[in-house]
């Protein structure tokens, strides 16, 4: 993989000597995603599924076949993915569908993102339990632990395929199969995973699966939930009103057919066209590959981390086991301050605060950490840059 010929294929990469370290937030777009985009609203600015009029049927025949390439990405079918606006809606309309009832149980980790914990907290009022497995001492998952807490009144496993705090994955084959012994759903937020980790859904045989666009080089607003065929005809309406009905009366309507009946509204028709760039792009390139970049950039960096005084990494020291993530905390150096400061000396772009995982901060009374989260189109120059000024500044504030 060429990373120096690929860095061209990103406008922002060209336009300034920025360095982003930002990824787990939000991936950079290359520019076939962004000229998609454009495509649509300069030459057929239309709607979909509404007109008989050509340019019409064009956009309805292209976001067919954008949903076709998503559903081949993570070997699903077409009419098992539904169009949502990003993973928050996606795990959002889920909660919201399924039929949970006062007792049901429904399981997370102890450091779910904020989309994968309140939703399932909000249930509260419908007298549906949360509850939560703790980690390892390190972060890594305790399978023993999920086997001990699994009973009858399980009725969803809600988890993250791999964490925005460390990086680190879960064993979801493993999890799925015990849960499915016990007669529990799973949904997993694969919204950090979907980048650089090849999803089969089939062979996972998890039950609903989601992600984001903007997290895998595509546009804000866009993002996809998965679910298996007869769990997703069992689902109750969430969002209801235009496209999500056949027909109508003043007094009834009848639903249209999965999915479109939990596509409320008008779509967001370019950012699905743009996704589908998207999409497209990493195919080319290789998950692999973008792994091994990764990889890469993120052993070095942790070696050269480990080195300072009173800094610790979260999550288990070894990279490989965590992705493209290294989230760090100094004992003596507030990380707000790191961030802004490696900003503005040297336009190095990272994630400084709770990450939307307060609950796991609060529970180890850790203020915030500095999160670095590179992708495959980072470089190793970067990360010593990275590393040089980190050093500096620990100087001066020290």
């Amino acid at each position: 993989m060429n990373i120096k010929k690929l860095r061209k294929d990103f406008y922002f990469l060209q336009k300034k000597n920025y360095i982003y370290f930002d990824n787990a937030c939000n991936s950079l777009r290359p520019d076939c995603v962004v000229e998609k985009i454009n495509e649509y609203y300069k030459e057929y600015p239309v709607c979909a599924g509404r007109s008989n009029y050509a340019l019409a049927e064009k956009l309805t025949t292209d976001l067919l076949g954008v949903r076709k390439n998503i559903a081949k990405f993570i070997s699903a079918k077409e009419d098992e993915i539904i169009f949502t606006k990003n993973t928050t809606e996606s795990i959002n309309l889920l909660a919201n569908s399924l039929d949970l009832k006062e007792g049901d149980i429904v399981l997370t980790t102890d450091k779910e993102h904020n989309s994968n914990l309140i939703p399932w907290i909000k249930l509260k009022s419908k007298g549906v339990i949360h509850k939560t497995i703790n980690s390892n001492p390190d972060n890594t998952f305790n399978i023993e632990r999920l086997s001990k807490v699994l009973c009858p009144e399980v009725k969803l496993l809600a988890l993250g395929m791999s964490s925005n705090l460390d990086g680190v994955s879960i064993p979801a084959k493993e999890i799925i199969d015990l849960a499915h012994k016990n007669g529990s759903l799973v949904l997993l937020d694969a919204a950090q995973s979907a980048i650089s980790e090849k999803i089969d859904v089939k062979y996972l045989d998890v039950d609903f699966l989601a992600f984001s666009g903007h997290k895998i080089l595509g546009p804000s607003g866009t993002g996809v939930l998965f679910g298996k065929k007869d769990l997703l005809e069992k689902l109750g309406s969430f969002l209801v009103g235009g496209s999500t009905v056949h027909s109508s009366s003043y007094d009834d309507f009848e639903l249209a057919d999965i999915p479109e009946r939990f596509e409320a509204g008008l779509q967001n028709f370019s950012g699905i066209l743009g996704l589908g760039e998207a999409i497209k792009y990493l195919e080319k390139i290789g998950l692999k590959n973008i792994q091994k970049q990764k990889l890469v950039l993120n052993e070095y960096l942790s070696n050269e981390l480990l080195k300072i005084d009173k800094l610790h990494i979260i999550g288990p020291e070894e990279a490989s086991r965590r992705s493209g993530i290294v989230s760090f905390y100094i004992d003596d150096i507030d990380s707000h301050q790191l961030s802004i400061m490696l900003d503005r000396s040297a336009g190095i772009m990272t994630r400084s605060g709770q990450h939307c995982v307060h609950s796991w901060f609060k529970s180890r009374e850790v203020a915030s950490s500095l999160r670095v989260s590179m992708s495959f189109y980072n470089t190793l120059d970067e990360v010593k840059k990275f590393v040089d000024e980190l050093n500096n500044i620990i100087k001066i504030l020290r």
